[in-house]
């Protein structure tokens, strides 16, 4: 039986965009990752080897903020650059809701900002920024609890906001990959209609 060109071209760019193995079930499922890492326009360069991941988390606050300043990493490490997302706060004050499942790891002051970060596991951690909390060291936090209160001062006049950052490993990736489907669409070859 020969098979039409064009169900033979889908079937080929299928099998590249599918994962041949790995997890069905789960967080780490929910988050599949891809072949490697996709530049996503107006999210800044990618960063690091890691994978774009597939949204599975909540947004840290609620309403669903605007995003203020995109994710705009450095080139290389050790040069500036905008390491997370800025989002628009409903007000001073807001609760910042934890977006996944994981356990307090840092709550204290950097330089003169108070900031908060939840370890995800696998590797993940986010920083939220500046953000009030009585949360102590260790403590478990399932997705959805509030963690924290956006405090002013971190957008200056702007609208109150809140800086999210997250890391995978050491490296920074961009935190709306997480919570929106920034992975790159894929074309498909329109199907035949008659017989070949």
């Amino acid at each position: 039986m020969k098979i039409p060109i064009s169900l033979a071209a889908l079937l080929l760019t299928l099998s590249l965009v599918t994962p041949a193995s790995g997890p069905s079930s789960g967080p780490a499922a929910r988050a599949g990752p891809l072949a490697g890492p996709a530049p996503v326009i107006g999210a800044g360069p990618a960063v690091g080897a890691g994978p774009v991941p597939a949204p599975a988390w909540r947004w840290p606050l609620n309403p669903r903020p605007a995003v203020l300043r995109a994710f705009d990493p450095p080139a290389k490490p050790w040069l500036s650059g905008h390491r997370g997302v800025d989002l628009e706060a409903a007000n001073d004050g807001a609760a910042l809701f934890a977006p996944a499942a994981g356990r307090v790891s840092f709550v204290g002051v950097v330089v003169d900002r108070p900031v908060l970060t939840i370890d995800h596991g696998n590797g993940l951690r986010s920083s939220f920024e500046p953000v009030a909390s009585t949360l102590a060291v260790g403590t478990t936090v399932a997705e959805g609890d509030v963690v924290g209160q956006v405090q002013p001062g971190h957008c200056g006049r702007a609208p109150p906001c809140l800086h999210w950052g997250v890391r995978r490993g050491d490296e920074y990736v961009n935190p709306l990959a997480f919570v929106m489907d920034l992975r790159p669409s894929v074309l498909l070859p329109p199907l035949a209609t008659g017989a070949e």
